[in-house]
């Protein structure tokens, strides 16, 4: 389930395994991907990062091969500030997947561990 900055439920149509989206009020002084927390993982890793401007954001999983497995933020602009969204694998299997962030002109990519 996907909640809002007020944490209401919001149905918005994106594929599982998002749960939570919160963000703090603190604005960061440079686009930031933080390396997920706990990693490795079992079902569920946090994963943060901060916007020093309103941006376009995608959020994506990938697996190994490169194959897209979802999308926690969809090309959606969001405010400046620092973002926490927890990521729930209970439905992969083990492995190495890799999350990017793109953000206007930034883009960073880390890698994370899903043991079962």
């Amino acid at each position: 389930m996907k909640y809002t900055e007020n944490d209401e439920p919001c149905d918005d149509g994106d594929m599982k395994p998002v749960i939570l989206n919160s963000k703090s009020p603190s604005i960061p002084k440079e686009f930031s991907l933080a390396q997920n927390y706990p990693n490795p993982f079992n079902p569920v890793t946090n994963i943060k990062f901060g916007l020093p401007k309103s941006s376009l954001v995608s959020l994506i999983i990938y697996d190994v091969l490169g194959r897209e497995i979802t999308r926690l933020v969809n090309s959606q602009t969001l405010e400046a500030g620092n973002y926490s969204y927890d990521f729930d694998a209970s439905n992969l299997p083990s492995g190495i997947y890799y999350y990017k962030l793109s953000a206007g002109e930034f883009s960073d990519v880390k890698k994370m561990a899903v043991l079962k």
